[in-house]
């Protein structure tokens, strides 16, 4: 106390002030010559920077500069006159260097001529460079700037510098002032200290030291009443002061104070902390049994000694409840990690994958999922049954002794897991090793699942429109056993992948609903014909069913039609539009017209199906749907092309070389309007490879179009000319595509034969009816010759109905041509004129009309192809087929015409 009362007296308190003062008024002295010797050295520093600029500059565009610098000796010329500038100008030295660095001038004529490594691009670059650096001469600043010549090209650098120290200091100047003025503050602090033990008196009221005594006792009661631990710590880590609720928090001794904190019986991290000096706010530290909230600031104790105050209060209950709040807080966020990760796909079984890689390891240590059979094909389930497939499965480890991912489980009546399909509830059991029901289930493998730790389960149904989908297992190992809360957790979780898999579902049955759609619509199997061997392929898009499609069309005369497009879009709406559009190229090719007209016929349809779908306002256009449709006619060897805004097709000649012929591009269908539709004639020799496509398989977000042409054009060339249309096409799909495409693809590869010219016949018949039996006579030659006399008095029988109508009713010149095909005979009368004639029924008094009856009955088909000028019926007869009906009626018929008729 008596210690106190000597602090507390007035006196020695106004002295402390004096001496307090004293040493503010030396502090502010010496912080005044630092600061004024600091602006000092600044202010030489750059008025040296600008005396060096400003001789740099001047000697740069001193006249003559130029010429010197580009002398034959630039040192004899320019090192007089830089030492005369120098000391002139009273700089260190001026050195003038060539635009690659090499000293042309220095003080020193022992380093003319060496090389500088400094860097002055930014002078090169017409802008004066500047440095500061200590020289051996002292703290210099350097100055450099380009000299250039009319040409704007460097021709040399000056550089100049100058040392801070020949800039004059103001430091002696102000020494005085300075001086006079720390007297004249120490002056006024001793003033200061009359007037402030004056003022202290008059604040004290007067008070001696046992009235200040007095209030000291009344704060310290006031100290150990709070409800709060306080400690106060010297810089020294000593414990200075702890009051009782500290004493009561750590469990101190009562001998605790003046004793270091680290020989106290604390935690290290409180040990370290109330030591440390630093700010804390609400730190958590476990003392004991207790957690205690920390704060600590650092103070200014007894006339300046640094320390430290320390706060503490007990949390232990808040703790618990922190600790509750943590465990929602993981919950929500497990299922906000559910949210987001589950259901990124449509794919069922990566969906019930996501839900177990979710849950893992946050929530249970092994998740498995298993869902009903019809579910996973897309169907709807038609009842909760307990035999399920096991689709997914996750965990901490990768041997877990349950059942394996592919394994269709049959749940036993007293297992858990199946009261969870018949109730829809989710099922907890805390402890396996209690549950008789579920060892029941596969008593060797549940004794396996026990031995390797696995102790609780979680059963929750997987459920969504009210209908039980599959179930979701969660099993711990290393955790805590599964509580109620957990429960609802698992079945929170759940009903959100199970929206996730129904989803799925409905989009796999959409999807193989689209599949099978599109499949119907794409031809199965291809016609048989023998002008091409024909390969093809075709490839689903990533994103499902699309509108590419392809056909191969049999056309009269021994033609083929090929024909591939390309819907926009996919799904339903793509393959549906995609079979209306093959259907009408069939409807289409049924009238034996040119690819350009079919193609226009195509976009007209296309046109009017828009103009409905604009005005029912329901339907989906069909614009931007493209087309390719060529005509092989493998006698003559040509090919018909025309194309509605589709790719041109590539052609592999039989010395495997690989062109892209120009073929006229019309817009896509639906789109050209007026626009006429051009066709390109090519002559295809036997042998060559015709590759058709759609634009899936050469365009690439990754590539541009001529790269992938160029990879197209490299496998082409590089597959064999004996390999099968199959087998390129596999060689192009492979090298094209070796990944799932981003578009469908539909490629078609057809290779050329040609017609034997021993497989043709034909004449040219005169108008004169009376030909019409030499005609006839050839024409069973010819049939002789073939080995088709079984059908050589049909042949008669249509040759002479075709001819004479031809003479009859056409004009100039008549031909006729017989074709001998694998399996069928084609007779074919060209004339010039265009009206053809229709079938109808005579009657008993009709004197004509029975000729068409009659070719129809002994032809398999028969029609009409119109050309430029003129017009070609033809018929089609079976090879190797006979229909003894036909022969047996053939004599009735004939009695129905006289000679001259026939």
């Amino acid at each position: 106390m008596r210690r106190l009362h000597a602090l507390l007296n007035p006196r020695t308190v106004a002295g402390q002030v004096f001496l307090l003062q004293l040493a503010l008024v030396l502090l502010l002295v010496a912080v005044a010559v630092t600061a004024l010797v600091q602006q000092d050295r600044r202010q030489a520093t750059a008025d040296a920077r600008d005396r060096s600029l400003a001789v740099a500059e001047a000697f740069a565009n001193s006249p003559g500069i130029v010429e010197a610098m580009t002398s034959p000796d630039p040192t004899a010329v320019l090192q007089p006159r830089t030492e005369k500038a120098r000391k002139r100008s009273g700089v260190d030295y001026i050195v003038v260097l060539s635009p690659y660095g090499f000293r042309w001038t220095h003080p020193d004529p022992r380093l003319i001529g060496k090389h500088v490594s400094s860097s002055y691009q930014q002078a090169l670059n017409g802008e004066p460079y500047q440095t500061t650096f200590d020289s051996s001469l002292g703290r210099a600043v350097d100055s450099t700037v380009a000299v250039f010549n009319d040409k704007g090209s460097v021709v040399g650098l000056v550089t100049v510098g100058v040392t801070v120290k020949r800039v004059s200091s103001t430091v002696n100047h102000q020494m005085p002032v300075l001086f006079g003025s720390a007297g004249a503050a120490l002056l006024l602090a001793a003033g200061g200290s009359a007037l402030v033990s004056g003022r202290l008196r008059r604040q004290t009221h007067g008070l001696g030291a046992a009235e200040m005594t007095r209030m000291y006792e009344h704060h310290d009661a006031v100290l150990h009443a709070v409800r709060e631990g306080i400690l106060i710590v010297d810089r020294d880590g000593r414990l200075l002061l702890a009051n009782d609720e500290a004493r009561w928090l750590l469990d101190l001794p009562p001998d605790v104070e003046r004793r270091r904190v680290s020989d106290i019986a604390l935690s290290p991290t409180m040990a370290a902390l109330l030591v440390s000096g630093r700010t804390a706010s609400d730190e958590v530290h476990a003392a004991g049994n207790r957690l205690l909230a920390v704060n600590l600031r650092p103070v200014s104790l007894q006339g300046g000694t640094q320390g430290s105050v320390a706060t503490l209060r007990d949390t232990t209950e808040l703790r618990a409840l922190a600790d509750r709040a943590d465990l929602a807080r993981g919950r929500l966020q497990l299922l906000y990690q559910a949210s987001v990760r589950i259901g990124t796909t449509l794919d069922i079984t990566r969906t019930a994958q996501e839900l177990s890689e979710v849950a893992v390891p946050q929530f249970a240590d092994f998740v498995t999922v298993e869902l009903l059979e019809p579910v996973l094909n897309g169907g709807e389930p038609d009842a909760a049954s307990t035999e399920m497939r096991r689709i997914a499965a996750a965990g901490v480890h990768d041997d877990p002794p349950l059942y394996p991912v592919g394994r269709l489980i049959r749940f036993v009546a007293d297992n858990p897991v199946a009261s969870t399909v018949a109730s829809g509830q989710g099922v907890l059991v805390p402890d396996l090793a209690a549950s008789g029901g579920w060892r029941s289930q596969d008593l060797e493998r549940s004794q396996k699942v026990l031995d390797y730790g696995i102790h609780s389960l979680l059963s929750v149904p997987l459920q969504a429109r009210g209908v039980v989908l599959g179930m979701a297992e969660f099993w711990r190992a290393e955790q805590g056993a599964f509580d109620p809360d957990d429960l609802a957790s698992a079945e929170e979780l759940a009903a959100r992948a199970a929206v996730c898999i129904d989803n799925a579902r409905r989009y796999t049955r959409e999807h193989t609903t689209a599949v099978a759609l599109q499949r119907s619509l794409l031809p199965g199997k291809l016609p048989e014909q023998s002008a091409l061997d024909v390969g093809h392929r075709y490839l689903p898009a990533q994103a499902g069913v699309g509108g590419d499609w392809f056909d191969v069309i049999p056309l009269p005369g021994a033609r083929v039609g090929l024909v591939v497009g390309d819907v926009v879009g996919h799904g339903l709406h793509a393959a549906a539009t995609m079979g209306r559009l093959r259907t009408a190229v069939h409807n289409f090719s049924a009238l034996d017209l040119p690819p350009d007209e079919i193609v226009q016929l195509l976009d007209d349809l296309v046109a009017r199906a828009d103009q409905d779908a604009a005005t029912d306002g329901t339907s989906t256009a069909m614009t931007g749907a493209t087309c390719l449709y060529a005509i092989y006619d493998p006698i003559s060897g040509t090919c018909q092309i025309a194309t509605a805004g589709h790719p041109g097709p590539a052609l592999v000649s039989t010395n495997a070389t690989v062109t892209f012929p120009d073929i006229p591009v019309s817009p896509p269908l639906g789109v050209g309007g007026a626009i006429p539709v051009e066709t390109a004639e090519l002559h295809l020799p036997e042998g060559t490879r015709l590759v058709l496509y759609t634009d899936g398989l050469v365009e690439d977000r990754h590539h541009d179009l001529d790269t992938r042409l160029d990879l197209l054009r490299q496998t082409l060339t590089a597959t064999s000319p004996h390999n099968t249309p199959q087998d390129t096409c596999q060689a192009v799909i492979d090298a094209m595509l070796p990944t799932r495409p981003a578009d469908d693809v539909a490629l078609l590869i057809a290779h050329t034969h040609r017609l034997n010219p021993q497989q043709v016949k034909d004449w040219d018949i005169p108008s004169d009816p009376a030909a019409v039996p030499n005609i006839r006579a050839e024409v069973t030659h010819t049939l002789e010759t073939w080995g088709l006399e079984d059908i050589s008095f049909a042949t008669e029988l249509i040759v002479s109905e075709l001819v004479t109508n031809a003479i009859r009713y056409g004009c100039a010149p008549v031909r006729l041509r017989l074709l001998r095909d694998q399996e069928a005979l084609i007779c074919e009368v060209t004339d010039a004129s265009s009206t053809a004639p229709h079938l109808r029924r005579a009657t008993l008094t009709d004197e004509g009309g029975r000729g068409l009856y009659l070719v129809a009955q002994f032809s398999r088909r028969w029609g009409t192809r119109y050309m430029d000028r003129g017009k070609t019926i033809w018929t089609e007869q079976a090879i190797g087929e006979k229909d003894d009906a036909a022969v047996a009626s053939a004599d009735a018929l004939l009695d129905l015409w006289d000679d001259t008729e026939l």
